[in-house]
């Protein structure tokens, strides 16, 4: 022990240089060029001002910020979420009956399919409950929904018709978003009652031929002519485009800087009604999947739009549109949480049905690895659905970390839950009629809108790091004049130097989850702390170049769902075990099991971030990358030889 001390006071001398130097050395990432699916992520400059004085006390509640910092906020994750009050539950419970007899008695999802949109049955049932203004405020015509409500309807959709879930969702969860969250009283008052009642649709104009995740780089133009703005351009694979009537537009206008005078260009959002004239679209795009929903490219040719259409400020467009997209990722986590429900039961019932060899092949492990592995990737998404929404109900404001993550991981667990449920199915899965084919086709399209998964990792990870640059640059500030908060600098001296000598920070999850899943509340934790050390590594040796390093980037950010992933399960079986809910023991193997094999994963990531031979594979598969790029394809010889 005494050894351990000694040690303790040396590398905490050490820990006082490093810093000190560390501090001489950091400069903060310069921003990346047109950068438009990392807003604020990096600027230009990292040094000490009196701005950052006041903030020396104001800490992240993030989980997922507080992560890449080796911390862990449990204000967002512990207790799980309980947000709804008894009316909410009544009134919900009042809705999920309805709707879920109207998608099996009245909705034909094989049909819509086929017929390429929503059959009109549907499409005016829907309308009659209220569907299309799920959370439009009631004295605007909508029912009021919070998220968390809105989530547990979603879901039931996700469950029976991806394809109406997207028609719903282009129009709602991301087409008149933006009124809802940036719209004036005039503005709201004006649009949502229509909107709401499903009388005209929206469509969320972002993307064009050349701008996908990159949006600063649209050319769509918007130019001031008096009391007006003239639109022009086209958007490209827009959700209900050929349907909608509203459309939130966004478009580069001339802002003239209130500084320095010098104008630039910036995007600003619009309303855009078709009835102003010069709004065209394309015909019905050819999908793989979702071809009940309407997708099609919209012209604008010298629209005319009052310039009271603005949405939220003359080039504040960037900001608006990254909001509707954070606000709404919660709901696609929750709808194929309801996909995943389907698929688990279809391939449950075939398991328990099917005899091969003399026995149910539910009973051959294989089988049940399957099945098991299906359970908790559906448990995982839906514990992220209701923890994000319950977050936002509860008043958050920082989730964008933890939104992404429920994109990402939903997007990959539906596909997979999917994919499994149709080799269990075997042949009978690849026929049409079991409709798990469909739901495949119709998942395809979750991995890449709304923000590439590749896009979202960089997302992710590059957002905690540069939350992370920020943490530290308080630290220098203190360096500067260590008297202000010497307890926050010893406090960092200390955490660095046990973790280099193995010791534990002091980390511990025990006041906040039940005492049976102690072991898995220490996995989490030692997940945080090593991936904390290893960030902080990462930002010693890349600095600023560490946002050229994608192949390091993705393990970043892979580990970082993983745990977030653990946290989620961790915190809903907890509750389920202190209400001593029926399934709590199931939750508990649930919760166990999937923290056993993340934490696995997360140490391979996070060891991989300086591993040689992961370093010598990720410089290989760069070179690999360059010959097939430099060739047009592959470039190894056939084996044939011809």
């Amino acid at each position: 022990m005494l050894l351990r001390l000694r040690l303790l006071q040396s590398s905490v001398r050490c820990e006082l240089l490093s810093i000190s130097r560390a501090r001489a050395k950091w400069r903060r990432p310069n921003p990346i060029a047109n950068s438009s699916i990392l807003p604020g992520i990096f600027t230009p400059t990292f040094q000490f001002n009196a701005h950052y004085a006041s903030e020396i006390k104001k800490e992240s509640v993030s989980f997922g910020v507080n992560i890449f910092q080796g911390r862990i906020s449990t204000e967002q994750v512990f207790p799980y979420p309980s947000v709804l009050n008894s009316e909410q539950s009544q009134f919900l419970q009042e809705l999920v009956d309805p709707v879920s007899k109207f998608f099996l008695e009245v909705n034909n999802a094989a049909a819509n399919d086929s017929l390429g949109q929503v059959e009109d049955e549907t499409m005016e049932g829907l309308k009659e409950m209220g569907a299309f203004g799920l959370q439009v405020p009631v004295d605007l015509g909508g029912l009021g929904l919070s998220n968390t409500q809105y989530a547990r309807l979603v879901e039931i959709v996700g469950l029976h018709d991806l394809g109406v879930g997207i028609t719903l969702g282009a129009h709602q969860s991301i087409g008149f978003k933006g009124i809802l969250l940036f719209g004036s009283d005039n503005q709201k008052k004006k649009y949502l009652p229509d909107l709401a009642s499903g009388k005209t649709i929206a469509a969320f104009c972002l993307t064009e031929t050349a701008s996908g995740s990159d949006a600063a780089s649209i050319t769509t133009t918007a130019v001031k002519e008096g009391n007006k703005y003239v639109l022009n351009g086209g958007k490209l694979w827009i959700s209900n485009g050929g349907t909608a009537e509203i459309f939130t537009v966004f478009a580069k206008t001339t802002v003239k800087d209130k500084h320095t005078g010098k104008e630039k260009d910036k995007i600003t959002a619009f309303i855009v009604e078709r009835k102003f004239g010069g709004v065209t679209h394309g015909p019905p795009e050819k999908k793989m999947g979702i071809k009940a929903s309407n997708t099609a490219e919209v012209y604008f040719d010298n629209v005319n739009v009052p310039e009271e259409n603005v949405l939220g400020g003359v080039g504040n467009g960037f900001k608006v549109a990254m909001n509707i997209l954070n606000n709404g990722r919660f709901g696609m986590a929750a709808a194929l949480s309801g996909t995943m429900i389907g698929a688990i039961s279809k391939a449950v019932d075939h398991a328990a049905n099917r005899t091969q060899f003399g026995s149910k092949i539910h009973e051959y492990g294989l089988i049940q690895e399957k099945i098991a592995t299906m359970a908790m990737q559906q448990y995982v998404t839906e514990s992220m659905a209701y923890m994000v929404s319950g977050n936002m109900d509860a008043g958050a404001s920082e989730f964008q970390i933890e939104a992404a993550i429920s994109k990402v991981f939903a997007s990959e667990a539906a596909w997979y839950v999917t994919d499994e449920c149709i080799q269990i199915l075997g042949g009978m899965g690849y026929m049409q009629e079991t409709g798990i084919e469909r739901v495949m086709r119709d998942l395809r399209i979750f991995r890449i809108f709304e923000g590439t998964n590749d896009i979202l990792r960089l997302f992710i990870a590059l957002t905690g790091i540069q939350k992370t640059g920020d943490y530290f640059k308080r630290l220098q500030m203190i360096m500067k004049n260590p008297l202000s908060d010497p307890g926050a600098l010893m406090e960092q001296i200390f955490k660095r130097a046990k973790r280099k000598l193995g010791m534990s920070t002091g980390l511990s999850l025990t006041n906040v989850i039940h005492p049976d899943l102690t072991a898995s509340g220490d996995l989490v934790v030692k997940a945080v702390e090593h991936f904390g050390t290893s960030i902080e590594d990462l930002l010693l040796k890349y600095r600023k170049k560490i946002i050229n390093h994608q192949f390091l980037l993705k393990k970043v950010a892979d580990a970082a769902i993983d745990i977030y992933a653990m946290t989620v399960v961790l915190s809903r079986a907890s509750r389920s075990l202190n209400k001593g809910f029926p399934s709590a023991q199931h939750e508990k193997v649930l919760c166990e099991t999937w923290c056993l094999e993340a934490f696995g994963r997360v140490s391979s990531n996070l060891n991989a971030l300086k591993s040689k031979s992961s370093m010598q594979a990720i410089s290989n598969m760069k070179a690999i990358s360059k010959e097939l790029v430099a060739k047009g394809g592959v470039v190894a010889n056939h084996p044939l030889g011809f």
